[in-house]
């Protein structure tokens, strides 16, 4: 196993999305290696080369695993501020995993001084926990937009497991129960655990304070509640994003239990750089 930094506390200090203070210091890369998704939710579009756009699971394009060292060489020549290395989209990382291990392996190989990350919907993370951990992995995002299938079955159009296709409430069961799994086994493992709950209006709104108690039951170390961006052609797509004063009372609710991040910046899935700056600076290797 490679070792990185000897002081869980200095990790958690460096990394700018688990610690707001380091957000200006710090910059994070988001490699856009993940090609597939194993759910679809209401609010999700995942389009490509759409470079003004800033938000979760867009991409300008997808990066093939053979290039994602020189990738990073060329990103990281000349410049020291960033600390993280993540896998965040436009797919999700834990749907080939077999992929996303073999590309952080190689990373934490070359840059055993990175943090790595990965940012999952957990439904396909408890089985290859130990492999993360291994690699060297030592912060993991899991996105819960619910705790109670009834909601969640608003939210989720079709949850792919174990080569099978579920609709309605019977998906929504299916990945709240794998997600709690996860949970479990990450948090009786050394890592850092984030949340992250999309706060869809009419839909979940009323229901971020039941995930915050529950997840912080669990021992999640942090929340991140990210105001829904509405998307042309999905199901949510006439559900306007939530305002400021809407997500201020939820995250202070939410706060009554878990601590809050209230720095994010929606990143997109092909992210480099410091928070504060949401374009991506390199696009392509050309």
């Amino acid at each position: 196993m490679i070792q990185k930094e000897s002081s869980a506390e200095k990790v958690l200090y460096n990394h700018p999305c688990f610690y707001g203070s380091a957000k200006a210091r710090w910059g994070r890369i988001h490699l856009p290696v993940a090609r597939r998704c194993n759910i679809q939710c209401n609010f999700c579009n995942r389009r490509y080369d759409c470079a003004n756009e800033g938000r979760p699971g867009v991409t300008s394009f997808i990066l093939e695993p053979e290039l994602v060292l020189d990738y990073l060489e060329l990103i990281l020549k000349g410049r020291n501020d960033i600390s993280v290395i993540g896998i965040a989209g436009p797919g999700d990382p834990m749907c080939e995993p077999e992929l996303t291990l073999e590309i952080l392996n190689s990373i934490s190989l070359m840059y055993p001084q990175m943090i790595l990350c990965i940012s999952t919907n957990g439904l396909n993370l408890e089985e290859y926990i130990d492999d993360l951990q291994k690699i060297g992995v030592t912060h993991i995002t899991i996105t819960i937009n619910a705790v109670d299938p009834v909601i969640g079955e608003k939210i989720y159009r079709w949850v792919r497991y174990k080569n099978k296709t579920y609709h309605g409430y019977k998906a929504s069961e299916i990945l709240i129960d794998r997600q709690k799994e996860a949970i479990k086994k990450v948090k009786s493992k050394d890592f850092m655990l984030k949340i992250n709950t999309v706060v869809i209006p009419g839909v979940n709104d009323m229901h971020i304070e039941d995930i915050a108690y529950e997840v912080a039951e669990m021992g999640a170390d942090i929340m991140n509640c990210i105001p829904m961006i509405p998307v042309a052609d999905t199901p949510f797509e006439s559900i306007d994003e939530p305002c400021k004063k809407t997500m201020n009372r939820i995250r202070d609710l939410a706060s009554r239990y878990i601590p809050q991040m209230y720095h994010c910046t929606r990143c997109r899935a092909d992210a480099v750089g410091i928070l504060d700056f949401k374009k991506c600076e390199i696009r392509t290797l050309g």
